[in-house]
C-alpha cells in the first residue's frame, strides 16, 4: 500500500471514480478508482483531498474477501 495526495497525480485528481450503489446520499462514501498502472485507489468521498490509499489488485482481492467472509462485520 502506498500514500498518496491526490493534488500531486493528475490521474487521481482527475480519474473515474466510483462508490458502491448501496451507499447513502449523505456524501459519507468510499469511493474506488482503478488507475494505469493496475492499482487500486481509495479515498473518502466526504473529503477527497485528504488523501488517497492506493492498493495492489491482490491486497484489494484479500480486503475483499475478507469483506464477504464477514471477517470485518463488527466495525459496523
Amino acid at each position: 500500500m502506498r500514500i498518496t495526495k491526490p493534488s500531486r497525480n493528475r490521474e487521481l485528481r482527475f480519474g473515474v471514480w466510483r462508490k458502491s450503489s448501496f451507499s447513502g446520499c449523505n456524501g459519507e462514501c468510499v469511493e474506488t478508482a482503478s488507475i494505469s498502472d493496475g492499482t487500486i485507489a481509495v479515498r473518502n468521498s466526504n473529503n477527497p483531498g485528504a488523501g488517497t490509499l492506493v492498493f495492489t489488485r491482490a491486497e484489494i482481492s484479500a480486503w475483499i474477501a475478507g469483506c464477504k467472509a464477514g471477517e470485518f462485520d463488527d466495525l459496523i
